[in-house]
């Protein structure tokens, strides 16, 4: 989900409205995109029943990236390792699941088309960082935005994609594809057959 937290006298306004949106659609936990805000913050909604966790640039950088989460209060405290910053771009954390499991989420926002390489380098060095350091055992979901199109090479991306893909392949599609396909990770949404008008944002 993308939002817009862009100042101090805003948070509980925005956080409101999001809180309420997830809880008409019934979300447990959402990751935020593009929030804005400087620093780190955590507020609870208490009307809304939501927990927000996000981080930024730090104060006085310009506002750009951003991400964060939108827990369901009553789950936060299944959580085994807090919500986590690792810059603007990257936030994780530790839920605990029945039978001894845990899940790993990480919330993130990739640089758009437009950014410099060594922009990119970055994240996705710092992303796939935050992979590696997720035990085997444990359930990894990433969610979030990655700006990018990967298409329909089901054949050369056979489980990674599914046969519900849109849209042609981009520059970051490529990039995404190319450093993550040993990871076996799955691009889910394109496995579910859906108006295309629920696909890309």
């Amino acid at each position: 989900m993308r939002t817009l937290l862009d100042s101090a006298d805003r948070h509980e306004r925005r956080t409101t409205i999001i809180g309420r949106e997830l809880a008409r659609y019934n979300i447990d936990i959402a990751a935020l995109s593009e929030t804005r805000i400087s620093g780190e913050m955590e507020m609870v909604e208490v009307g809304a029943g939501y927990t927000f966790f996000c981080i930024g640039q730090p104060e006085g950088q310009h506002r750009q990236a951003g991400v964060g989460f939108a827990i369901r209060t009553l789950l936060v405290s299944h959580l085994e390792v807090p919500p986590r910053g690792i810059f603007p771009r990257l936030m994780t954390m530790q839920m605990k699941l029945k039978h001894g499991y845990s899940a790993v989420l990480i919330s993130a926002y990739a640089p758009t088309l437009v950014a410099v390489d060594d922009e990119k380098e970055a994240f996705y060095e710092s992303l796939s960082s935050a992979i590696q350091s997720v035990p085997f055992k444990h359930r990894l979901f990433i969610l979030g935005d990655f700006n990018a199109r990967v298409g329909h090479g089901t054949v050369t991306w056979p489980r990674i994609l599914g046969s519900h893909s849109v849209a042609k392949e981009n520059s970051n599609g490529t990039l995404f594809l190319q450093k993550y396909s040993h990871y076996e990770l799955a691009i889910s949404n394109g496995f579910f057959q859906l108006a295309n008008k629920y696909k890309t944002t």
